[in-house]
């Protein structure tokens, strides 16, 4: 296939995944794929007709069952019924964006040959991915222990004809669009359904995509900020190269490097100062955004790693004639580092909604909420209320979901990740992150305009350029709801942008 991405053992970078997704990218299994999970495939069935002793997931139950020998004429009856019966998740459905990166991410995860599924069955998935065919999952039911086992059953179910699809701009059952495109249910060989379930594609999708995200994010956060930093009428000199090589953590300083080169040239930031220092929530923006940079590429290693790991159980290691029933998928190493993740951006978004109070202020010059005629206008006196109420949401929100754990499968599984609870939860924080920075621009770009005729940075005027075609200039009250919503829909409009 032209443009296709193939997936074989190469590293898959998350740069590589934000291609593939943004150019819609259809992709193919390598020959090398090909040959990995054919060879595991046909090694696990030698092994099955040679080897009559219990292998864990392969001729016995699950979980506390695992002692429960089954008899060879009942093995894809048997991971038939783990699809089904694992089928358990409720509340909302998973963002299709996301069902697609599970797609993709169990598909790399099988090609190691590891797993001992079919050819077929990684093929089928393949297609599922190229055609839109979104298996519906839920947010709620895992444990991030044995894998993300009741979203990756219902992620399954459509290879057996069962459960239901987003295909064609609306939700139908499986078999429909199975019948529909002329292909017959998958028959689960042994071991297939335990591959398809064990494994951390729900968590590592989920993080795959807030990351991606949050990278843009944290860059808008610093561009944001230095609007704010102009509308405030603030100083350079915190962000002077030599305070943060005497303290070199990296994120500091490629955000104190950034917040230069943004105010490059500005007439506001070189005009002469009434004040000595400025609050914390500007004079600290390479200490505080730079920490939470620093996390996100920490979280950016973590889950580079998974998502180019095997993550279900047992292993099969054809080369070494082993079977190895193990741990990996338990999620202990995404659930932290989700609730690190989840924390680094909280802290974008109060900081953030610190500077937007100073900004409404009536300090500097600056006008009570940033209208004229303050008192017959309310100007932007609430939008900071809701910049507060969202941010707060956040930091209730932050409280880890890994320290917690409750046990389950009738004592077997003894302690579990919660990592899923810690990625759907860090995704909200992300979705009320984009909306406090929103809010700071309203009020940053209002605020500027009383600066004028003086100019920021060639940079800072191009962006709020764009961004007043969308947001104009508040001169008395309105309803500043829509007002938010095109801040939001512009940041990220600006996001794609910036990839093209």
């Amino acid at each position: 296939m032209e443009h296709s991405h193939y997936i074989s053992s190469e590293v898959l970078q998350l740069e590589t995944l934000q291609d593939i997704i943004s150019q819609h990218k259809p992709i193919a299994l390598s020959e090398e794929a090909k040959i990995n999970i054919q060879k595991c495939r046909e090694y696990l069935d030698k092994k099955m007709a040679s080897h009559d002793k219990p292998i864990y997931g392969i001729n016995t139950g699950f979980g506390s069952l695992c002692n429960v020998i089954i008899s060879d004429e009942n093995l894809s009856q048997l991971q038939e019924n783990l699809v089904k019966s694992h089928a358990c998740g409720t509340g909302d459905e998973v963002p299709q964006e996301i069902v697609k990166i599970m797609l993709l991410l169990k598909i790399q995860s099988l090609s190691y040959g590891n797993s001992g599924v079919q050819l077929q069955t990684a093929e089928r998935l393949v297609d599922f991915y190229n055609h839109d065919i979104l298996p519906v999952i839920y947010t709620q039911g895992s444990l991030g222990a044995s894998g993300d086992l009741a979203p990756l059953a219902h992620l399954s179910l459509p290879l057996l004809g069962e459960g239901e699809v987003n295909y064609e701009g609306f939700r139908q059952p499986a078999k429909k669009v199975l019948e529909k495109m002329g292909w017959k249910p998958i028959v689960l060989q042994s071991k297939e359904g335990l591959a398809l379930l064990n494994g951390t594609q729900f968590m590592s999708s989920y993080g795959s995509y807030i990351l991606l995200k949050a990278m843009k994010f944290s860059y808008l956060a610093d561009v944001i900020s230095a609007i704010s930093l102009e509308g405030f009428d603030g100083r350079i000199e915190p962000f002077n190269e030599l305070i943060h090589y005497v303290r070199p953590h990296k994120g500091q300083i490629v955000t104190a490097k950034r917040m230069t080169e943004l105010l490059e040239d500005s007439q506001i930031i070189a005009q002469e100062k009434q004040h000595v220092q400025d609050p914390y929530s500007f004079r600290c923006i390479p200490q505080v955004h730079g920490a939470s940079k620093d996390t996100i590429d920490y979280v950016k290693k973590v889950f580079k790693t998974e998502i180019n790991s095997v993550t279900d159980n047992p292993n099969i290691f054809v080369g070494e004639d082993v079977i190895i029933s193990g741990g990996n998928f338990h999620g202990q190493p995404l659930a932290l580092a989700l609730d690190f993740l989840a924390i680094a951006l909280s802290e974008l978004g109060s900081i953030s909604e610190r500077r937007t109070y100073q900004l409404i202020s009536g300090l500097r010059g600056l006008p009570a909420f940033l209208v004229d005629n303050p008192g017959l206008n309310s100007g932007f006196m609430i939008p900071q209320y809701t910049a507060a109420s969202i941010a707060s949401q956040n930091k209730q929100l932050a409280t880890p979901a890994s320290i917690d754990s409750i046990v389950s499968s009738n004592g077997q599984e003894d302690h579990v990740s919660m990592g899923a609870n810690a990625a759907t939860k860090c995704l909200k924080i992300m979705e009320n992150l984009e909306r406090i920075l929103a809010i700071e621009l309203m009020n940053a770009s209002q605020a500027i305009e009383f600066r004028r005729p003086l100019k920021s940075s060639a940079f800072i005027e191009m962006f709020l350029k764009s961004y007043r075609e969308e947001v104009p200039f508040v001169k008395e009250d309105r309803i500043l709801h829509y007002d938010i919503e095109k801040s939001v829909a512009f940041l990220n409009t600006f996001l794609i942008d910036l990839e093209d």
